[in-house]
């Protein structure tokens, strides 16, 4: 096997202490999702949503990687390996996995509000209203919000379609497009989905779940596949 490809979901990082916005009822720190990550809450109160983002991104900056994902970096001592990742956050990169597509964008961005390739790494630093981009518009998030296309999920799917082997952790796959891409794998490729629930997939024929959570299946399944050299 040459090329394993990873989709990760809300309950990697929930493991890190972030909270999940599914686990929270729709309430995030007392934000409701629908104002705050929403493209018509941006246009409703910019402050407010930058006040959110603001905090998600301090929080983000204080958590560290878990288990799941050093043993997915550990992965690729071996193999090719790219990790498809719904959260925003940068553990992944942090743990050291070298090849990460952000579905929905990332934390410690921030782009114009009218051009989505005007970005700048911003760090853990926070975002305020009359803060610029280079063109003049208004700082915010680079993130993708409800109601926005995903920019990613042409390349996401395209690598999925390509893979060796296909892991989901951490997902309920609830979201689309990303739960999607479980549609794209090559017939009769091994498929492994790690999470204590059970994630909406169509079918679960041709899977392995291992219902555990992520920082204890990940590392089981990523020795696993160390140890039976899958070559």
């Amino acid at each position: 096997m040459e090329h394993i490809v990873v989709l990760t979901g809300a309950g990697i990082s929930a493991e890190s202490g972030l909270s999940t916005f599914r686990d929270a009822g729709g309430l995030w720190e007392g934000f409701d999702i629908n104002e705050v990550a929403s493209i018509e809450g941006w246009y409703r109160n910019r402050e407010k949503v930058l006040d959110f983002y603001n905090i998600r991104r301090k929080q983000a900056a204080q958590a560290k990687p878990n288990e799941a994902h050093t043993a997915l970096a550990e992965l690729e001592n071996r193999y090719q390996v790219t990790v498809v990742t719904q959260n925003v956050d940068d553990l992944h990169e942090r743990a050291g996995s070298s090849e990460v597509i952000h579905l929905h964008g990332k934390l410690r961005e921030a782009r114009s509000e009218e051009d989505p390739d005007l970005i700048t790494d911003i760090g853990e630093n926070p975002i305020s209203i009359g803060q610029k981009s280079s063109d003049g518009t208004q700082l915010r998030p680079n993130v993708v919000w409800f109601g926005e296309p995903v920019p990613m999920i042409s390349k996401a799917a395209e690598v999925v379609s390509k893979a060796d082997l296909f892991m989901v952790i951490g997902t309920s796959l609830a979201v689309y497009p990303a739960a999607g891409l479980t549609d794209y794998t090559r017939p009769g490729i091994d498929k492994y989905l790690v999470d204590p629930g059970t994630p909406e997939l169509y079918s679960f024929e041709g899977w392995e779940h291992i219902k555990e959570s992520a920082a204890n299946g990940v590392p089981k399944l990523i020795e696993k596949l160390l140890n039976e050299d899958y070559e």
